[in-house]
């Protein structure tokens, strides 16, 4: 198993014992828990001083850094992710958008004349922490595919949860602290440019956005996002990575001061400060202030008395019925429609069966909806019953969710690995050699750093000429990075010479370069070959050029693939020799069966 998805497991796995610890915890005789969630703490600044219990102090305090969490993340995937590009992004954004909006109908039609119907916020944001964790436990087969959707889903739907708490549960709104809040994000946002002490001047900075956040009367839990919304984000740049190589050297031969403030320095440079400060909070922020705001929220009162009122009241049935009938029916839906309106497309490899079974966890709505019970709901009585309503849609998501991945995958299971080709030619995104309707069909997964590689595309132009226009070749990139260290920005510099239709003018070029493939020797192939060299800068530097490698990259994964050059021949995997003749005579056997 992976790091993430133990890490995954266990952030879920801690979350579960804090609410368990806190539902025991909140039934026991008296009202310990009661008394100390409400215990009060001052907090001063000279002359001025702010009282919050620690219930308080948690969830406008600590989830402070979790909203923190959630702005990197959203800005990360808008700048260099899933969402930066709009075919891909369109079905996780409006499946985002029908998951906010058709479970807050549901509500409202199900509250209607209660006094309640406001609360509607509550059932509108999923919990990623736990629906990521959800699906690390229920482990369905190459899970990669979905968790990319559901975690670009999450984004959409944090930016959508985010927006309606600043717009519909803020308190009144104190114009001056917001005007100096705003003066403070301008500063916040030209920290980048010092050229040291980045990191104290953001805390600084963003310790004070809080304090004004809070004076103006909005909840200064966002100020969290608007910190992170500020950080930049920037895919690693190979020259820095190359000088924290060469000063790594430099400091084998010569250990010194010098060279190892210098080493540091580079190496921390080389990634952008929203990354590193995603993965050096992110640990503190999944295993504590998670657990202890789940301990702080979902302390439920489960005594009869409130088992019978919940299981009459409309608060909690609209919960339950917006969270998991809403969640899965709005995501579902819209991303069915889409796909058969061609408005957007799935990633390879991804089918309606993973969506619906990732739209039945999306109903697993905790962190957000308990945060916000006690800021939409007044009455105690009923905010219990809205955390029943949360913890009971919560349960039914997941084994919902549970069911219908698991059922999925018997009815449909996923394809014996790597014995057939995972995903068809597609003449719109692959690179293909030959009429695009050649009966014949060669696919090759391949490395431009593998020197067999590029003795086996001497094979195929003889298969070529063999051939003829009754075969096509089609070239999909598996860079191998633990031995190839090039390997992958070759990949993506080929795709970057594919947008301008020079994709196999380019690659054998690398191809016959395998020993010199830094960015200056990339750009300088693009120069002899008469390319727009701007543009293919440009181009290099795109997220759709390093998506279009990642895909085959994650479709190679789905198959099993190790090794290159991998043929598949006809759909099926060839295994063993690939010179010229083998070839042949393989595919002239594939023809014989066409033909039958």
């Amino acid at each position: 198993m992976s790091n993430k998805r133990r890490g995954d497991r266990l952030s879920a796995g801690l979350m579960l014992g804090a609410v368990v610890v806190a539902i025991i915890w909140a039934n026991l005789p008296g009202d310990g828990y009661a008394h100390f969630w409400e215990t009060p703490v001052r907090l001063g600044v000279g002359g001025a001083t702010w009282t919050f219990t620690v219930h308080g102090l948690v969830n406008e305090g600590l989830m402070t850094f979790f909203f923190f969490l959630v702005g990197l993340e959203v800005k990360r995937e808008l700048t260099i992710g899933e969402l930066a590009s709009p075919r891909r992004a369109v079905l996780p954004a409006a499946a985002a958008a029908a998951g906010l909006i058709v479970p807050a109908l549901l509500y409202v039609a199900i509250t209607a004349g209660t006094g309640e119907a406001h609360a509607w916020g509550v059932v509108i944001s999923t919990d990623t922490a736990f629906l990521i964790g959800a699906l690390a436990l229920i482990a369905p087969v190459f899970p990669a595919r979905l968790r990319t959707f559901l975690l670009a889903l999450a984004v959409v739907d944090d930016i959508g949860a985010l927006a309606v708490i600043a717009l519909f549960y803020s308190g009144g709104v104190q114009l001056l602290p917001l005007v100096l809040a705003g003066v403070c994000m301008v500063a916040i946002a030209l920290v980048r440019f010092l050229p040291e002490g980045r990191g104290f001047s953001y805390a600084v900075l963003g310790t004070a956005l809080w304090v004004l956040v809070l004076l103006g009367g909005v909840h200064p839990t966002l100020a969290g996002v608007a910190v992170a919304l500020l950080i930049p984000v920037f895919p690693p740049r190979r020259r820095d990575v190359e000088r924290a190589a060469e000063l790594t050297q430099a400091f084998r031969e010569s250990p010194n001061v010098y060279y190892a403030s210098a080493l540091a320095r580079s190496v921390r440079d080389s990634l952008s400060i929203n990354e590193r400060l995603d993965a050096a909070w992110r640990p503190y922020i999944a295993l504590g202030v998670l657990p202890i705001f789940a301990l702080a929220n979902a302390g439920v009162p489960l005594d009869p008395q409130t088992l019978m009122d919940a299981a009459a009241s409309p608060v909690t049935w609209g919960i339950v019925v917006a969270l998991v009938v809403g969640k899965f029916v709005g995501i579902t839906g819209i991303t069915a429609l889409l796909r058969r309106l061609r408005l957007g497309e799935l990633a390879p490899g991804l089918g309606m069966t993973r969506i619906a079974g990732g739209a039945a966890l999306s109903g697993i709505g905790f962190t957000i909806a308990l945060f916000l019970v006690p800021v939409a709901i007044s009455d105690p009585h009923t905010q219990n019953l809205a955390r029943v309503g949360v913890l009971v849609a919560s349960v039914l998501a997941f084994a919902i969710g549970w069911t219908v991945l698991r059922v999925g995958d018997r009815v449909r299971p996923p394809r014996a690995v790597g014995a057939k080709l995972n995903r068809p030619v597609d003449p719109a995104r692959d690179h293909i050699r030959g009429p695009v309707d050649a009966p014949l069909t060669i696919v090759e997964y391949a490395d431009f750093e593998c020197p067999f590689c590029s003795r086996a595309t001497g094979s195929v132009d003889a298969v070529l000429a063999h051939f003829g226009d009754e075969v096509r070749w089609v070239y999909r990139h598996l860079p191998l990075d633990r031995v190839h260290p090039h390997a992958t920005a070759a990949a993506v510099a080929a795709e970057a010479a594919a947008m301008q239709g020079r994709f196999f003018d380019y690659g054998p070029v690398l191809f016959a370069s395998q020993d010199h493939l830094e960015p200056d020797d990339l750009c300088r192939y693009a120069h002899e070959l008469g390319l727009d060299v701007e543009r293919f800068i440009v181009d290099l530097r795109s997220p759709e050029a390093a998506r279009r490698v990642e895909d085959d990259r994650m479709d190679a994964e789905l198959m099993d693939l190790h090794s290159t050059p991998t043929f598949f021949i006809g759909g099926k995997r060839h295994l063993g020799a690939y010179d010229s003749g083998t070839l042949i005579r393989v595919l002239e056997a594939s023809r014989q069966t066409v033909r039958e």
